[in-house]
């Protein structure tokens, strides 16, 4: 029994499953040479409407975990998020949340049984769904590829920097070219 423990084992090491694709790996893990790989900045986006212009990574977080409710001008945080599977859910999981889909479901099923009951995320499919959902939404924030927004929402500074900035907290591997 104990074999094949140590067989199971060792194949999981070199066969790894689950959620590890090469969309997830950061920019520190790959080697500076490797010119093949390209970076994306993951900008946080908002109602045109809104004035906030800056969030610090941990006030996102708090936005994103129903820990803040509120808007500066009265608005009430209406969250979006595009669906499971996504380099860009997959990155906002892991740098903002800092969870797993299966911890944040349980995260916002605690915070309901809790009676705090933050309003999960809207899922929407495309990042175009996000843009309209955004653009219409007075409170709404969402995330997108930077090479996907346009002018129907405003893009927030996370730690003072914009997407396309260096140090950049949030990036996401690319789109190949089509």
């Amino acid at each position: 029994m104990k074999v094949v423990g140590v067989l199971i084992l060792g194949l999981a090491v070199v066969f790894p499953s689950g959620n590890a694709s090469s969309e997830m790996l950061s920019p520190l893990s790959m080697s500076a040479n490797d010119s093949r790989v390209s970076w994306e900045g993951l900008a946080i986006v908002v109602n045109r409407q809104n004035p906030t212009s800056n969030l610090s990574l941990a006030q996102l977080r708090a936005l994103f975990l129903g820990e803040r409710k509120w808007w500066p001008k009265r608005h009430r945080v209406v969250l979006s998020a595009m669906r499971r599977g996504t380099p860009e859910r997959a990155s906002v999981l892991r740098i903002v949340y800092k969870m797993d889909e299966r911890d944040l479901n349980n995260y916002f099923l605690y915070q309901v049984f809790e009676g705090e009951a933050p309003f999960p995320p809207v899922i929407l499919r495309t990042p175009a769904d996000v843009r309209k959902f955004v653009g219409i939404t007075p409170g709404a924030v969402g995330y997108l590829r930077a090479s996907d927004v346009d002018d129907s929402v405003k893009v927030v500074r996370v730690n003072g920097l914009l997407p396309d900035d260096d140090g950049y907290p949030m990036r996401l591997r690319a789109r190949l070219p089509k």
